[in-house]
């Protein structure tokens, strides 16, 4: 039997109380409306995906996370896998879905949906370093306004039982692992798992699981269009006094430039650029708890991020 494998982090979902507040910080943040009824909220970002982030009207609470299972192969490989049949989606954007509870009661989506046509991006601006003078008789303009999301890129969740979750995952979506994170030798806090498309890069990171002995919601990260992006977001957010996380910076593990961010609901969304990428045959590591909290640059993580 083919064994599942899914292709990305499809969205994530939770329950928040208003759907008002929420949407004007999302727009703020750099997601567009998606689609909107009286008890659902969905946003998205340019990359044509029907949606990346929903919510239910409700007490705040985090729900579950979709997985996009990229062709009919694999969702059928899951299904074989589950004994649970596809069904139809009713959300925006249709297709196809199986719904399934992770071992700390979330619920699990692996969706088969289309893509639209993803927006048109701004030309990429031409730099000039001590290495190369690549623009001439040009200014730099970057455009302004929010950190245009593109598209959703991981999601970190606290499990009660990392090895349990974390063979869950793997088995149920082909995940592999990146980087391990161990609090002493031996010890294992949590992983980086990436999806498994072969020879094909991939983030280095879709899915971190956080043996923190209590499941619940850590983070979710969206990728924007660069660099330039993320800081004209971050000044956007500041000027309309939204809740600052964290950054901005560049990590260690993975190497994002990162800037986090607290939505009125207590949850953290992070904008992020340039990644790391790897094919399935980049071998895993062991990493340090200082390495995973770590920065190239940047401010120091908070106690609340760390």
């Amino acid at each position: 039997m083919t064994p599942p494998r899914a292709k990305d982090i499809a969205y994530v979902r939770f329950q928040v109380p208003d759907l008002d507040a929420a949407e004007k910080w999302l727009s703020d943040f750099g997601l567009a409306r998606a689609s909107r009824t009286e008890d659902a909220l969905y946003m998205k970002g340019g990359n044509g995906a029907p949606f990346a982030w929903v919510a239910h009207k409700g007490e705040a609470r985090f729900l579950g996370l979709g997985v996009d299972m990229g062709d009919d192969a694999m969702l059928d490989a899951l299904a074989a896998k589950t004994g649970v049949a596809p069904a139809t989606n009713a959300e925006p954007g249709g297709g196809k879905i199986i719904r399934l509870t992770d071992p700390d009661g979330f619920t699990i989506e692996a969706v088969l949906r289309p893509h639209g046509a993803p927006e048109t991006l701004p030309p990429r601006q031409k730099l000039n370093d001590a290495r190369e003078k690549a623009r001439l008789n040009a200014q730099s303009a970057p455009p302004n306004g929010p950190a245009r999301v593109w598209r959703l890129g991981h999601a970190v969740v606290n499990v009660t039982d990392f090895r349990k979750s974390e063979a869950w995952y793997k088995s149920h979506f082909g995940l592999i692992t990146s980087d391990e994170i161990e609090l002493a030798p031996g010890a294992t806090l949590g992983a980086f798992l990436r999806c498994d498309q072969g020879t094909r890069p991939v983030d280095h990171h879709t899915l971190f699981l956080v043996g923190t002995g209590k499941p619940g919601f850590n983070h979710a990260a969206f990728e924007v269009t660069d660099a330039d992006a993320l800081l004209s977001g971050h000044h956007v957010m500041k000027e309309k006094g939204h809740s600052h996380a964290w950054g901005i910076g560049r990590h260690i593990l993975g190497s994002q430039i990162f800037d986090y961010w607290r939505d009125p609901f207590g949850f953290t969304l992070e904008h992020w650029t340039d990644g790391d990428l790897f094919s399935a045959d980049h071998a895993p590591s062991k990493q340090s708890l200082e390495q995973l909290i770590g920065t190239r640059w940047g401010p120091t993580a908070p106690a609340h991020m760390a």
